[in-house]
């Protein structure tokens, strides 16, 4: 008979692994959640854990814990299956989109044979695996494949193809020479040979809707209800009763079934033995000697006696915004909208925000047990009062508004201050959307929809918080322009972005919250936006006070912003012109600006939706770095937000995947030298075949590098504080194998650095 496989049904034209990719570096570093606990293996003491971005190692002995996570060796983020071999220290991690990592100790090999798949268009979620020595039973929406662990690469697969229509294996696992899978219509099994691709050589052992399998010297299996046990005869239930089985685990002594918070444990002949609470939600539970450990959906791995093990971080990946603050403190919103930035999008796990104390994350208690919906836009601390924030709860209920909450250190938790409901209790008008302070502390908010409806139609509205009065006074900033952006404030004007027209607002409140006197400046599509934009996203000011508006489609520059935008009629913003292929092409000319943000030397962060991050030169001519999912630890190619710790060089990303930092080069630039560092050094070609970083350089820098004999071999002016060499003389060509002295001075002569290179060819 004809063997059928992924390969000879068109499914892979080869074996696709992509085992040299490497993403990752010691620059990133994730601030991923590791609360989702889906699946756990032990291994000698220690429980290996998949989350939903990373695996984590926790040694019950000492309470050590480690994670591997895209940002240092996996490749994708959006875990949905995992398993782990203990004898041969192998795992093999399944992602949503069907890729897979195989972890083992001489490293990680990236598989992505099953999404790069033409033959299948269904869904191509790794749903489960089961590793059985070397070879891992895999169930995706079709069926199943067999891969072999050694040699990775797929065997065979079962297309589970009856009537025109794919039945997905949710689970399977080896036991024997046979490989069970359970689907909706009943326990399935086959096998491994030659006919094991034939779905109609397939037997049906027990009709039903399964969900569960494993085995280990037995077989279990479950429905939602209820579990079964064999040994290769005819299964036989396991006498109890379950509510809503999530997960079914065999050890070799245990049959382990996760039932909602309840755990309960039977001998291999299906005997109860014991049950234990975790008093929550668990994904998965297995047994340490004669502990029980479960894999939570919200604490990681919990104990018996209920402490919680999991590496720190948030409460859930989804971010939507940040504010970084002094000492490594973070406050993250985890808000959304849709629908041109109209519509909230309600979060159903309602999170509220996120605050990073500089030591550890905190989740406030306000938001788990409340059943009001949040959809939070942003949080700021109040430059006053650092332990109290300001949210922006943007949503179509009575709970819309901004809120004061107070953070008490000792119990590590925020209590609620206030709620303002800016005016009126119509739910949908007045949204708070974002907020930002001024340099004498006052508190601003822009409000989008405000007095929303006719006769007077939607305007842009800005709150300023008044202290004597504990509330905010409103004055509506533009008629008809709806929806508004989180404001940026700098050079006295409060700048904010206008999703929904095709106009940019200055506003200035002369630093102070009495509205009587403040005035705001507009700009239209007439002064330069590009004519298929629907409106305004983002904004930064940069170095030389040129404002960079990132658009709908486009971005736009206006020089010396403040002075100009306050004559309108005159004010011109203009595309950033590059050179492509000797033609003239417009920077992002297509692009969803999503975030700006610029660096300590004027460098410029844009994050382009679907496109990823791109890192600029000051004046956009030139791409110093593009990052994506593809090419970067980056989770997703739509980043919502940028921050730069200007003091420290690190940039954090927000996305709706998760928080994830990237340590740059170039941090506290001033018009002197800083602590001057060369990267790597010595430079090892047979190591390292990229360009020489020169870092904590004055903001203009001169730079001569010459020879061990004093003949100067390169020479340029570095702008930024930092500066790139490509080991190249100025012919172009590599210079040779010694030492070589980098001599600096700044723009005006009056402070100098050196240092040296070692180039081994």
């Amino acid at each position: 008979m004809k063997k059928l496989s992924l390969i000879s049904l068109g499914i892979l034209a080869s074996l696709h692994v992509a085992n040299a990719q490497t993403i990752s570096s010691k620059k990133w570093a994730d601030l991923f959640s590791y609360n989702n606990v889906l699946a756990m293996k032990e291994d000698n003491g220690k429980i290996v854990a998949a989350a939903e971005s990373g695996i984590f190692y926790y040694t019950i002995s000492t309470g050590e814990i480690t994670k591997l996570s895209k940002a240092n060796g996996l490749h994708e983020v959006k875990i949905s299956a995992f398993d782990y071999n203990p004898q041969t220290k192998t795992g093999l991690v399944g992602y949503q989109n069907g890729s897979m990592d195989v972890i083992t100790p001489d490293g990680i090999t990236y598989v992505v044979d099953i999404p790069i798949a033409t033959g299948y268009n269904g869904s191509k979620k790794i749903s489960h695996i089961s590793i059985t020595g070397d070879l891992a039973v895999i169930s995706v929406g079709y069926g199943v494949s067999i891969f072999d662990l050694r040699k990775k690469e797929f065997k065979d697969s079962a297309f589970f193809l009856s009537g025109g229509l794919y039945e997905a294996s949710n689970e399977a696992t080896i036991f024997g020479n046979k490989v069970y899978a359970v689907t909706n219509t009943g326990l399935k099994s086959h096998e491994m040979n030659t006919n094991f691709p034939v779905y109609t050589t397939w037997t049906t052992e027990m009709p039903g809707s399964f969900k569960h399998i494993d085995s280990e010297g037995v077989l279990s299996f479950s429905s939602a209800t209820t579990a079964y046990v064999s040994n290769g005869g005819t299964p036989v239930p396991i006498a109890q009763p379950f509510t809503n089985v999530h997960d079914v685990v065999v050890t070799s002594g245990s049959i382990i079934v996760t039932d909602l918070s309840r755990i309960y444990t039977f001998n291999t002949n299906g005997t109860f033995n014991n049950n234990v609470t975790f008093g929550e939600e668990c994904n998965t539970a297995t047994k340490v000697g004669n502990s029980v450990y479960g894999g939570t959906i919200m604490s990681g791995i919990k104990n018996e006696a209920g402490n919680s093990f999991r590496p720190d971080g948030p409460y859930l990946n989804f971010a939507y915004k940040l504010n970084v603050y002094g000492d490594n403190q973070i406050l993250v919103s985890t808000g959304a909208r849709e629908n041109r930035f109209n519509t909230p999008v309600a979060n159903t796990k309602n999170p509220g925000f996120y605050y990073f104390n500089g030591a550890e994350w905190i989740h406030p208690s306000y938001f788990k047990p409340d059943t009001n919906i949040f959809n939070v836009l942003d949080v700021m601390a109040d430059p006053v009062n650092p332990n109290e924030v300001f949210l922006a709860n943007y949503t179509f209920d009575s709970n819309r508004g901004v809120y004061k909450m107070k953070y008490d250190a000792g119990s590590k938790d925020f209590t609620l201050v206030k709620r303002y409901n800016l005016g009126t209790e119509d739910i949908y008008t007045m949204r708070p959307v974002g907020f930002a302070s001024d340099e004498v502390n006052n508190v601003f908010v822009s409000i989008g929809f405000a007095n929303d409806g006719p006769p007077t139609g939607a305007y842009v509205a800005i709150g300023g918080y008044d202290r004597a009065t504990d509330n905010f006074l409103i004055r509506n900033a533009a008629q008809n322009f709806g929806a508004a952006q989180k404001p940026l404030y700098q050079d006295g004007l409060l700048w904010l972005p206008n999703p929904r027209t095709n106009n940019f607002i200055a506003y200035d409140a002369k630093k102070t919250i009495n509205t009587s006197d403040d005035k705001e400046y507009i700009l239209t599509q007439a002064n330069g936006f590009a004519a298929t934009s629907g409106g305004t996203l983002s904004v930064a000011i940069d170095k030389s006070g040129d404002a960079w508006i990132g658009g709908d489609i486009g971005l736009r520059v206006l020089p010396d912003a403040a002075t100009a935008i306050k004559t309108p009629a005159t004010a011109k913003v203009e595309p950033v012109i590059i050179e492509q292929n000797g033609l003239g092409e417009e920077l992002f000319r297509d692009g969803q600006i999503l975030q700006i943000e610029v660096d300590a030397g004027d460098h410029k962060w844009v994050s382009v939706d679907g496109g990823g991050v791109y890192y600029l030169s000051a004046d956009g001519q030139q791409t110093i770095k593009h990052f994506t999912k593809e090419n970067s630890p980056l989770p997703t190619n739509t980043i919502t937000d940028i921050k730069v710790d200007k003091k420290t060089g690190k940039v954090y990303f927000a996305s709706y995947d998760g928080i994830i930092t990237y340590q740059g080069d170039v941090s506290d630039v001033t018009s002197d030298f800083g602590n001057v560092m060369v990267y790597p050094n010595p430079v090892v070609y047979s190591n390292f075949k990229g360009k020489v970083t020169i870092k904590g350089l004055a903001e203009v820098s001169n730079i001569r590098i010459v020879d061990a004999t004093g003949n100067i071999v390169h020479s340029a002016v570095a702008r930024g504080g930092y500066y790139e060499w490509d080991l190249n003389n100025q012919r172009g060509q590599r210079v040779a194998s010694g030492v070589y002295f980098v001599l600096m001075t700044n723009e005006d002569g009056s402070d100098k650095a050196t240092a040296k290179i070692a180039v081994v060819n």
